[in-house]
């Protein structure tokens, strides 16, 4: 936690400066668990002895006192070596003076005593080798971690914290139930090669160690100001009306929050003119229930027995009539005489920024009309997709261009190659209004002498050779042909020829039934050709070719295939 002041200014080198007042600034704490001295300024008398006692922190707002020696001075800021086992340990003196006396008291700290000794204040070696073992502390951690999880441990280990000369290490761990340890603590000295110290936390002191940000949006009341952690029930969140949900009651220690104790006092003056939650009313109608209460504004909802949909809003005064009515064994009258208006949020509600409505999304989308053209997808002028200025430009176009642009067919371009839009007629012709005049400058005339002679000039068609078709040869050609198998089909009737005819369109008709169109002269030709060149069909049928003869096979199945 830092002051603004020691958050903005930085030097040169864009490192924060710090506010220069080693922890006495007050417009916020410069480090967890400060204290501000209001006597720093004071002036003791000259018979009274300043108190040889100082309060000194280390990592994570652990704090302890120390007893410095006589003729040393030590003001707050100072780093110290102080007495530890074994070897010393490195601190920040964070209070001194008569304030360093109140928090004894407050930590049930006797002055008189054992309390260790300050033995000097650091050198600059002490706070190089302090600087090395801190910057271990975190890749150490991680080191654990993976150890405590390989022996399968039940255990989390929150924090790690090297001495100030670098001789011991202490893990901070959490765990639900009783862990054996001594095989991780050999673990660990084979690979720190260090001093190693096991201390088992709480869920809420690893909270107010690690520290972290809580639900209202500012820091963990533990990490910052409060220092003993009283138990929390239940019991506060019945009294305040709050739903049991212990999503929302528990904090980032994953206990009930802390300050769910903060209000309760002011609840419990409230609850005292109130009653009691689960209190009943005798009236004429029957026997209400207490739904809900609210406890500042003094009103509470009831309910009947047989109709527990409608709630009726009573006052405080108004139950208690009732109840009294009730002690004399007199039943009340309807709760809807009793019963107050509660003013509706509407008439307080202000829309001040004027907000759209919140079911404009439940609206149906309006399905846009596709504009595109259908013969040429895609295609616009230097084939470009159209973009924002063509959109704005059909929209402000008038209902006649629109029409004139409906009556345009689908397979012509919308513009000229001048670029210029097509003009159409309401009749769907093309206008020749506005179009350039053909070029026939240099093109020879055309007359009907001309066509003429392209017609002489043609080559007649040859017919010599051809023998001439007579009626007999048809007949001939009907009579060689095989007749058509008959039997089991169905006979038909002209009923059902003209049945289907009917269905089917005009023009050429099934091969089976209907006239069909003429055919072109060419075609007709290609026919009577193509009946010339083809031979009369035969009667006989045609000799299948004997299947190859396979070693394999059986000779009765050869038989029967060839006589199938």
């Amino acid at each position: 936690m830092a002051c603004t002041n020691c958050s903005t200014k930085t030097d040169s080198n864009g490192v924060p400066r710090g506010c220069q007042s080693k922890g006495t600034c007050g417009t916020d704490s410069c480090n967890k668990l400060a204290v501000f001295d209001w006597l720093s300024n004071m002036v003791y008398p000259n018979s009274d002895s300043i108190f040889d006692i100082v309060e000194v922190r280390f990592k994570n707002g652990r704090k302890d006192f120390y007893r410095y020696p006589s003729g040393m001075t030590v003001a707050m800021g100072d780093i110290v070596a102080t007495e530890s086992s074994p070897g010393h340990d490195v601190g920040i003196v964070s209070l001194v003076g008569e304030l360093v006396k109140v928090q004894m008291k407050k930590k049930k700290a006797d002055p008189d005593g054992e309390i260790l000794k300050i033995y000097r204040k650091a050198t600059q070696k002490d706070i190089d080798i302090w600087q090395e073992v801190r910057e271990k502390e975190e890749p150490v951690r991680m080191r654990a971690r993976e150890i405590a999880i390989n022996l399968n441990l039940e255990m989390k280990i929150s924090d790690v914290e090297f001495q100030g000369d670098g001789s011991k290490a202490t893990f901070y761990y959490t765990a639900s139930e009783r862990v054996d340890f001594r095989q991780l603590i050999k673990e660990f000295a084979r690979e720190f090669s260090i001093r190693i110290e096991m201390k088992q936390v709480g869920f809420r002191q690893e909270a107010a160690r690690l520290g972290g940000v809580g639900s209202c949006g500012r820091e963990l009341c533990c990490s910052t100001w409060l220092t003993d952690f009283r138990s929390v029930n239940t019991a506060a969140a019945r009294y305040q009306q709050l739903s049991l949900n212990p999503q929302k009651l528990a904090g980032q220690c994953g206990k009930l929050k802390c300050c769910l104790n903060f209000e309760l006092d002011t609840y419990l003056e409230a609850l005292k003119d109130m009653p009691d939650s689960d209190t009943k009313l005798m009236t004429v109608k029957g026997i209400a229930f207490c739904q809900k209460i609210d406890i500042f504004k003094g009103q509470m909802w009831f309910a009947y027995a047989n109709n527990s949909a409608n709630w009726y809003v009573l006052s405080t005064e108004h139950v208690k009539e009732i109840l009294e009515l009730n002690a004399q064994n007199e039943k009340g009258n309807e709760l809807g005489s009793y019963s107050e208006d509660i003013p509706s949020d509407k008439d307080h509600f202000q829309n001040a920024i004027e907000q759209d409505s919140v079911t404009r999304f439940d609206q149906p989308k309006r399905k846009r009309k596709n504009t595109k053209a259908k013969g040429k997808s895609g295609e616009r002028e230097g084939n470009a997709p159209r973009g924002a200025e063509a959109r704005g430009s059909e929209d402000k176009e008038t209902p006649n261009a629109r029409e004139d642009r409906k009556r345009r067919p689908k397979n012509r371009p919308a513009k000229n190659a001048d670029g210029n839009d097509r003009p159409v007629s309401k009749d769907g012709e093309r206008k020749t209004e506005g179009r350039p005049e053909r070029k026939t400058e240099g093109r020879p005339e055309r007359k009907a002498e001309d066509r003429k002679e392209r017609v002489e000039g043609r080559p007649e068609r040859k017919t010599e050779g051809r023998p001439e078709r007579k009626a007999e040869d048809r007949k001939e050609r009907v009579e060689g042909r095989p007749e058509r198998k008959t039997e089991g089909r169905s006979e038909r009737k002209p009923a059902d020829r003209n049945e289907k005819s009917e269905g089917r369109p005009e023009g050429r008709s099934d091969k089976k039934g209907g006239n069909r169109e003429p055919k072109p002269a060419n075609e007709q030709g290609a026919e009577e050709n193509k009946g010339k060149n083809q031979k009369p069909r035969s009667n006989k049928p045609k000799q299948r070719k004997p299947r190859p003869t396979n070693p394999n096979t059986n000779p009765t199945n050869k038989q029967d295939g060839e006589n199938k």
